[in-house]
């Protein structure tokens, strides 16, 4: 990541890899939503399942 950036940071930590960005909170909501779907599609894809267990949910800012 640039040194200079300044934004959030979003992971989901039920699925390995699955992270965002964004340079606002909503930004990095939306683009985490995104992420979930193309990690969720793949999985289908190659005949993986996916089955949601009960979770947290956090959220970090990045401040460099």
């Amino acid at each position: 990541m640039d040194s200079e950036y300044e934004g959030y940071i979003a992971e989901v930590l039920e699925l390995p890899g699955c992270v965002s960005q964004g340079k606002t909170l909503d930004e990095s909501i939306e683009n985490i939503k995104d992420a979930i779907k193309g990690y969720l599609y793949v999985q289908d894809k190659q005949g993986k399942s996916y089955v949601p267990k009960e979770s947290q949910t956090f959220i970090r800012e990045i401040i460099v």
